[in-house]
């Protein structure tokens, strides 16, 4: 079957051609990776130059790519679009949908590498971690007590007999 799509900019042509030969003829100079389209380029060169040029207008955050922006934005209208067809339950991240389908699946993918324990979601497994550690990120800023999970923070705030 012949291509019948047509560009008048040459430079067009030989980019639209390179979906039909496979070849990435634009490399990055700095991680030498390899790219189909000049403004795929363009959009990856942002991760060495640290350039985050699409702005949310709500909240200002900025982002290297449209497309993280656009996922951004699910925050503030507060659209999920990606859905669980086992509980019909809705995600505003594909990533949250994933993780979310564990629990359909079973699969533990994440293991702590000292007790060997497998957990679904990597929050759990830093859990874990903190046990063995005895990190304690979570403190009270009242009288600095400190503990290992946010949830006992949480549980700690209205009984600390420091507060007035």
């Amino acid at each position: 079957m012949k291509c019948v799509i047509k560009h008048s900019v040459k430079h067009k042509l030989k980019e639209h051609q390179c979906v039909h030969t496979g070849e990435h003829p634009y490399r990055c100079e700095m991680c030498n990776k390899t790219f189909s389209k000049t403004c795929k380029l363009k959009v990856h060169q942002h991760v060495h130059t640290g350039e985050c040029p699409y702005r949310c207008e709500v909240s200002n955050k900025t982002f290297s790519k449209t497309c993280k922006l656009k996922v951004h934005q699910h925050v503030h209208t507060g659209e999920r679009p990606y859905k669980c067809e086992v509980f019909n339950k809705t995600f505003s991240k594909t990533c949250k949908l994933k993780v979310h389908q564990h629990v359909h699946t079973g699969e533990h993918p994440y293991r702590c590498e000292v007790c060997n324990k497998t957990f679904s979601k990597t929050c759990k497994l830093k859990e874990c971690q903190r046990v063995h550690t005895g990190e304690r990120p979570f403190y009270c800023d009242v009288c600095s007590k400190t503990f290992s999970h946010k949830c006992d923070l949480k549980r700690y705030l209205p009984h600390c007999n420091q507060q007035f």
